[in-house]
């Protein structure tokens, strides 16, 4: 990514040229209602199995785009998700991340994983193959919902493309906040879910105090 210097990164939560709306258009926002959790749950589509992987990959879902002034969508995760960060033009330098599913704490940038909370390959079995490269490559971008997160790469690499029916972040504490975010996205980008997998996240709901 080429510097600029004097650029800056976009506010927090801001969205850029890569993020926004899901296939039917409308915003949603981050969360932290059990209940409504579990009512767009029960919206969601449920699927015995998941899709094909046949024709995927990551290619098909561009990603990071651009924010603005030679800012990308990594940079701005980084930055709102981190602590004491420093940039250097657009390029975050310095700073620190607690990664939400295993507490591990970084204070080196390049070690940081953004990762993807509904991976891409799940969104690819559950309906994004269907989908235009425009709209794979807005969801792999995504600002706008709760898609995007700083963790530490061996959480990220443990995770892969799996859904909770066969992975949960090491962290239990974490699992209310992570099934709402989950569900979130999957309803905001009308993906489906298999029945294991809609079991496994009401279960993490019963952690939500």
């Amino acid at each position: 990514m080429t510097v600029a210097a004097g650029c800056q990164l976009p506010a927090e939560n801001g969205s850029g040229s890569g993020s926004g709306a899901d296939p039917g258009g409308g915003t949603t926002t981050r969360t932290t209602d059990p209940s409504e959790a579990r009512a767009q749950l029960d919206k969601l589509k449920v699927v015995t199995r998941t899709g094909s992987m046949r024709g995927y990959s990551r290619a098909k879902f561009p990603h990071w785009n651009t924010t603005g002034s030679n800012c990308d969508v990594r940079d701005t995760v980084l930055k709102r998700d981190g602590t004491k960060v420093k940039v250097s033009g657009c390029n975050v330098v310095a700073g620190t991340w607690i990664s939400v599913y295993d507490g591990d704490k970084i204070t080196d940038p390049a070690k940081v994983d953004i990762d993807h909370v509904v991976p891409l390959a799940n969104a690819w079995r559950s309906g994004a193959a269907a989908w235009t490269t425009d709209q794979r490559e807005k969801f792999a971008n995504d600002l706008d919902d709760p898609q995007l997160v700083a963790v530490s790469a061996a959480s990220n690499r443990s995770k892969g493309d799996q859904d909770p029916s066969t992975w949960k972040p090491e962290l239990t504490g974490s699992w209310c906040q992570y099934a709402q975010d989950w569900i979130v996205v999957k309803s905001r980008w009308k993906l489906t879910v298999t029945t294991k997998e809609k079991v496994e996240l009401k279960k993490m709901l019963e952690k939500c105090r």
